[in-house]
């Protein structure tokens, strides 16, 4: 399904969109969405001319599973290709290590995912040369001349800055580079990169996407051709694909996407409203709020603001206070579940945050209860 109805008619909405994505053609008898096909190899008798042929090149349910992806990440739009693979990280290495070479240039965020230092390392390795530059301001544009591949990641994890991606792509392709952008964060709901210039949409389905905290998951969505054959190359060399029962779930859960993805914008803004004004929270960072920093960008390239808000505490005591007092949100990593979560970023080392930063990232629960028990538990920290 694309952006129109069947038959032509007025396009459809996105809740319509999300529910019946990647579905199969209904045939009397079986059911709405497939389950998971659990197949090491197929049968094959003479030439291998049929789309399965071995497990770890492709399967029916990864199938409908980047059917829907794509539609999602590229409604209406003709030549776009999505693959699924094992998590976010095996994404991202797709896309790095299928489009460089030693003696390339890649640009990074200085402030992005945790993980891409440790992927800093081994392109160097590789004799790739990184340059990195914060997302704020558009500031990779500045060591922009001269690369292969510029990485995008906005807004940015755990900080939540964004840049106009679309300046950023026009000016990457200027210079003859392609573009990937990291979607995690915005979800194919609030961002759509490809529509915006970028060559590949990148992203964790371990996080909103899919939205319950039990699948580990990634995808790569881009135009068909040279790039997107690399990708799939990368996959079937490194082997760093999904389990079916992962990738079944995965589709299962996009179809209440939309549902949760408006339930927690909506309450993540009025956790950020809440906070906004207590003296003792500092660096306050939520796209959607009015005031942010952020906020005049990201309204003209997101349709929603994303889950997460992120500020800071005086200290990394009263951090932990804060948390320890939460009732209704979990002290656990990872962001986009339908349960809340929070935890202080600085534990882990590798993000350049303050030691009470604390990166929150709101569930569905009901946006009356979080925001009391946000305040309740800034107040008890404080003793």
């Amino acid at each position: 399904m694309n952006d129109s109805a069947r038959g032509g008619e007025r396009p459809v909405g996105e809740g319509t969109r999300a529910v019946r994505a990647g579905l199969p053609e209904p045939v009397k008898y079986e059911p709405t969405l497939p389950g998971p096909v659990f197949a090491a190899h197929f049968h094959l008798p003479g030439e291998p001319t049929g789309p399965y042929t071995y497990g770890r090149d492709e399967n029916p349910t990864w199938t409908h599973l980047e059917r829907a992806v794509g539609e999602l990440e590229a409604p209406g739009q003709d030549g776009v290709e999505t693959l699924v693979f094992a998590s976010g990280m095996a994404a991202i290495s797709s896309v790095l290590f299928s489009q460089l070479r030693a003696g390339d240039t890649v640009v990074l965020p200085s402030d992005g995912y945790q993980a891409l230092p440790l992927v800093r390392a081994q392109l160097e390795a590789y004799g790739i040369e990184v340059r990195t530059a914060p997302t704020a301001d558009d500031a990779q544009l500045d060591v922009l001349d001269g690369a292969r591949l510029l990485w995008i990641e906005s807004p940015s994890n755990p900080g939540l800055d964004v840049c106009d991606i679309r300046r950023l792509v026009e000016a990457a392709h200027a210079r003859g580079a392609l573009v990937a952008v990291d979607n995690t964060l915005a979800t194919p709901l609030g961002q759509r990169p490809l529509e915006l210039g970028a060559d590949f949409a990148v992203a964790s389905g371990t996080k909103q996407l899919t939205g319950h905290g039990d699948v580990l998951l990634g995808y790569v969505t881009g135009r068909a051709g040279e790039s997107m054959t690399a990708v799939r190359r990368w996959r079937k060399i490194v082997g760093a694909i999904p389990g079916p029962m992962e990738a079944w779930l995965a589709h299962r859960s996009i179809a209440t996407l939309p549902l949760r993805v408006d339930r927690q914008n909506a309450s993540a803004l009025a956790v950020a409203e809440a906070l906004r004004g207590r003296p003792e929270v500092t660096g306050l960072r939520y796209p959607g709020l009015p005031g942010d920093p952020s906020h005049e960008v990201a309204a003209r390239q997101m349709r929603r603001f994303g889950c997460v808000v992120s500020f800071a505490l005086p200290t990394r005591a009263r951090a932990e206070r804060f948390l320890e007092a939460l009732r209704f949100v979990d002290d656990a990593t990872s962001f986009g579940g339908v349960r809340s979560t929070a935890e202080r970023r600085g534990r882990w080392g590798g993000d350049a945050v303050p030691e009470g930063f604390v990166r929150l990232s709101v569930g569905a629960e009901d946006p009356e209860d979080l925001v009391a028990d946000v305040l309740r538990a800034l107040e008890e920290s404080a003793r």
